[in-house]
């Protein structure tokens, strides 16, 4: 089913949960493991990364069409357009509608390893507003672009990231999802500033469990994710204790769902780093206690 149309006729909040290719044989494990038990929960869609510079391309249309045809799950293939031509990515969007594909997140993409500037490969797309029109004219998934509530890190301002933002929705993307933040209030600005500008289509929050301190100070640094305070200095005190860590991060991101949805939110994109057990903790948790419930509008 096409993720805008599950969307649009959703009764409650969607949960739906984000893998990357493994890259060894206990990477391949782990997934197999966080499929078995997620899959449980029913999301609503799952989605698939690509590796750094595009590295895991075929992997990750082999893991969505496995994700539809093994566990029956409404998959989303991310789609860059770094390191392929415009015949490259034909070639691997016609495998996907062959296997039944019918969703795809439209990303132009971050540089490969090593190379400080994005540079657009000869015969390829520069911008992920191109590789929307692109598969508007010539596919036919539903198609979903990132958005970023703290802005995009190599956008000039805020509001030139919203104005890309709004030309990616004009040319054929139909629901939108944020990359991972921590602190709630840039997600109810960035929405609050979209609806103003005509931006009408749902924004599903990143939601990211912490897991360990090491681990979120580096994907932070990535992104330019800020780390509230508080939460920082509850981070320190764990520094050398996973397992505190992550009893905070379910805790924490427990509550930061809570707020999301009781205000609104369409629905949360966990971002599972290919472990189920956080994500488990906090959707059951959110089932029981039902926030949507509370809602006043909707975003």
């Amino acid at each position: 089913m096409r993720i805008d149309e599950l969307l649009l006729n959703a009764e409650e909040p969607t949960f739906s949960f984000e893998f990357f290719p493994p890259k060894s044989e206990a990477g391949e494990a782990n997934l197999a493991a966080a499929l078995t038990e997620l899959h449980a929960l029913a999301p609503a869609f799952v989605s698939v990364t690509y590796g750094a510079g595009g590295s895991t391309r075929d992997r990750t249309v082999e893991i969505v069409s496995e994700l539809k045809r093994r566990y029956g799950l409404e998959a989303m293939a991310h789609v860059t357009c770094v390191n392929a031509t415009v015949g490259e990515l034909r070639l691997t969007l016609d495998v996907m509608r062959g296997a039944g594909v019918e969703n795809v997140l439209a990303l132009r993409g971050d540089p490969p390893r090593g190379q400080g500037r994005w540079t657009k490969t000869d015969g390829g797309l520069e911008y992920s507003r191109e590789l929307i029109e692109f598969l508007q004219t010539d596919y036919p998934f539903a198609i979903g672009a990132a958005a970023f509530p703290e802005t995009h890190i190599h956008a000039t301002s805020p509001e030139d990231d919203l104005r890309f933002l709004k030309a990616k929705v004009d040319a054929g993307a139909s629901f939108l999802i944020t990359q991972m933040f921590f602190d709630n209030a840039y997600y109810f600005d960035f929405v609050a500033r979209a609806r103003e500008i005509g931006i009408d289509v749902p924004i599903i929050p990143g939601v990211m469990p912490i897991l360990s301190a090491a681990g979120i100070k580096r994907m932070a640094e990535l992104s330019a994710a800020k780390l509230p305070s508080r939460l920082e200095m509850e981070l320190a005190v764990r520094l050398d204790d996973d397992e505190a860590v992550a009893e905070l991060g379910v805790s924490y991101a427990t509550l930061q769902c809570v707020e999301l949805l009781e205000r609104g939110a369409p629905g949360i994109h966990f971002i599972t780093l290919n472990r189920s057990s956080a994500t488990r903790a906090i959707l059951s948790a959110l089932r029981v206690a039902r926030p949507w419930d509370r809602v006043k509008s909707p975003l």
